[in-house]
């Protein structure tokens, strides 16, 4: 129902982007049919503003993936280098927050480890809202900071690093649904001691789950429906353990993923002396105003970095020095 509901959404998006800008290609004609320079000038305007409403829908339209509507925890952590490490692991910390706050989410600063003189050494936020998981996800990677050190009584260029980690936020109150077609349900006679009912009448009950290839039994009561309701009980156990154990597959293989925090590994380069510069190294945006990035100003970013994993395509960059 969630999927059939963001696909409403979406389709719904687009007949009325269709709708409106046939109505303002009509209006265009008239008015220059007409001379109108005024309205004209009106109708050139709202088809701008269509346009980028057309932007802002294609971008969401990325959204599509199997966890991307779920609210998303950010794991930051600073790099090597101390203070310096860890107040800019606070600056991303902070940027994030302002990110979510401007998208309208809910934030929930879950963990938090103080540096020794400044800064964090770790910090995870929760961020809840609808597409958090999705926006942020291109986040993780290793992140890039060159500054004049304000911890440097000589005033000299730094540059620190620090890694963010994002992944869903996954409900563990599963309920878990059967396909009653995917069972082959087998009845025999039981077997061993329990009297001449058990042993005598097809009470006992084999379970099938063709799927995943779990099979599961149960013989200890007399009654059949009681055996079927024992095994199908049985059945969700197990299913429910494959599920935990493919979501600690998935974890570890995310966990395997990670970088080391350093020169190499770097998504994304903040530099603020002796220039002013942001570079996605992975899709070539640019902005020319950090403070306004480091304001939460992230969304040109990830949109860049969702229509690469759709496209595939890789960005030919050179680094920030």
């Amino acid at each position: 129902m969630r999927e059939r509901r963001r696909l409403d959404e979406a389709v719904s998006a687009t007949r009325a982007i269709e709708t409106e800008l046939r109505n303002m290609v009509e209006l265009v004609e008239l008015a220059e049919a007409e001379g109108d320079a005024e309205l004209e000038a009106e109708a050139l305007a709202a088809l701008a503003a269509l346009a980028a409403r057309a932007e802002a829908a294609k971008v969401e339209a990325l959204l599509s993936g199997e966890a991307d509507d779920r609210n998303t925890f950010i794991e930051i952590n600073a790099g090597a280098g101390g203070t310096e490490s860890q107040d800019w692991a606070e600056m991303l910390q902070r940027m994030y927050q302002r990110w979510a706050e401007r998208r309208g989410f809910r934030v929930e600063l879950v963990d938090h480890n103080a540096g020794e003189q400044a800064g964090i050494k770790s910090a995870t936020l929760l961020v809840r809202g609808s597409g958090a998981y999705g926006w942020a996800k291109t986040e993780s990677g290793v992140h890039r900071l060159v500054r004049i050190s304000p911890f440097d009584s000589n005033a000299r260029r730094h540059t620190s690093f620090a890694s963010v980690w994002v992944y869903p936020e996954v409900d563990n109150d599963i309920e878990v649904e059967v396909n009653e077609a995917d069972l082959r349900i087998d009845t025999y006679r039981a077997s061993g001691a329990g009297g001449q009912h058990v042993n005598t009448t097809d009470s006992a009950v084999r379970i099938t789950h063709v799927p995943s290839g779990i099979v599961v039994a149960c013989q200890s009561e007399r009654s059949q429906h009681k055996n079927r309701a024992t095994a199908m009980r049985m059945l969700k156990a197990r299913l429910y353990e494959q599920e935990l154990a493919r979501r600690e597959a998935e974890t570890r293989a995310q966990e395997e993923q990670k970088t080391d925090i350093g020169w190499g590994h770097q998504i994304r380069s903040y530099v603020l002396q002796p220039y002013q510069l942001v570079k996605d190294l992975r899709t070539g945006v640019t902005s020319t105003s950090p403070q306004e990035v480091l304001d939460g100003a992230l969304d040109p970013f990830m949109a860049a970095a969702l229509a690469q994993r759709v496209t595939g395509e890789k960005a030919e960059v050179e680094d920030v020095d």
